[in-house]
């Protein structure tokens, strides 16, 4: 009886350390994933370190502050903080519903948008269109240069220079039409004009440099497929229409579904800047009266509930939009 017990206890002994051995599958494949894992890391750690400072900045600029959206449902008071602050669920939102301002605020946000999206969203994809078939390497570089430069104007110097233009007594546009004999014309006190004259300010600064993403999205195409479609005798603009907008039609997409989740953001800087009270009917947006009902008069609660409200809609777009997309066959953003 003692050799059989102690043969069974060497068994168990076996049995352990081949257990120990070969260990769970789990934790082989947790090791393996781990394994995986650093070397991959050691591999790209360049890549990594290069990324590194773009995570940083949306961690900390971007998700951090996401748990701020919090006052929106409080009494948010800077003295008793944001822990002791008092709980009153959904009030400014049914506050911001209920004023007058709302639907004011709602049309002018989502006309200056919608305006902006029928006029400037196109001119990117022409431009860099047009800019691809310049011939010229010199000349094509010169043009570029020109059409970016405006991207690093502050708002500031680009409505200075609107005022210079187009100011009804010192414009130089109105001094021009004086010495012709014709009417002056109250460019920047019509509120008809307001719209218009926001839209083609951005298309001014930002349409050139709208193109970089559109000419880097052209240059990935095969020439092969030009060269075939010049056999067949096909003629620049066939070629352009049958074989460059189809190959970057996915770029235009996601950036159209993007450009539709911001529908309800307008420059602030610009608005505000070319606000008087002349045109302040039709250029009161959400982004002003945050300004001055959140900022000026100290409401923050009520206008972290319009922010959160501004950012569902973007986001009910985007999903939206993207859904609409997928369904005509094309990628979307995810």
């Amino acid at each position: 009886m003692l050799g059989a017990h102690s043969n069974t206890r060497g068994r168990d002994a076996m049995s352990t350390t081949r257990a120990l051995k070969v260990g769970s599958p789990g934790t082989e494949r947790s090791t393996a994933s781990s394994g995986r894992w650093l070397r991959t890391l050691r591999r790209n750690k360049y890549l990594y370190l290069l990324a590194l400072p773009g995570i940083c900045y949306f961690l900390i600029f971007k998700y951090v502050p996401m748990w701020g959206v919090l006052i929106a449902f409080q009494n948010y008071s800077p003295y008793q903080g944001f822990l002791h602050s008092d709980w009153i669920g959904l009030q400014h939102f049914a506050r911001f519903f209920a004023n007058d301002d709302f639907f004011k605020l709602f049309r002018n946000t989502l006309g200056i948008n919608a305006l902006s999206l029928l006029l400037f969203f196109p001119l990117p994809i022409l431009l860099s269109i047009l800019l691809n078939e310049l011939k010229n390497v010199l000349f094509k570089k010169t043009v570029q240069t020109i059409v970016y430069l405006p991207h690093f104007f502050s708002w500031v110097i680009i409505v200075g220079i609107t005022f210079l233009l187009l100011s009804h007594s010192e414009g130089v546009v109105n001094k021009m039409l004086q010495a012709g004999g014709f009417v002056q014309i109250d460019f920047l006190t019509n509120p008809d004009y307001f719209w218009l004259l926001l839209t083609l300010q951005t298309i001014w600064k930002d349409a050139g440099w709208g193109t970089i993403i559109f000419l880097a999205a052209i240059a990935g195409i095969d020439p092969q497929l030009y060269e075939a479609a010049k056999m067949d005798g096909a003629s620049r603009f066939r070629q352009i229409w049958h074989i460059t907008l189809p190959s970057i039609r996915n770029v235009i997409v996601i950036l159209l579904i993007l450009r539709i989740g911001h529908i309800m953001d307008v420059g602030f800087e610009q608005v505000f800047l070319m606000m008087n009270g002349a045109v302040s009917d039709v250029a009161d947006v959400f982004d002003t009266y945050v300004y001055r009902v959140g900022v000026k008069q100290g409401q923050f609660s009520y206008s972290t509930a319009i922010g959160l409200f501004k950012s569902l809609v973007g986001l009910i777009l985007v999903i939206g939009a993207n859904k609409f997309a997928k369904k005509m066959g094309e990628e979307g953003v995810y």
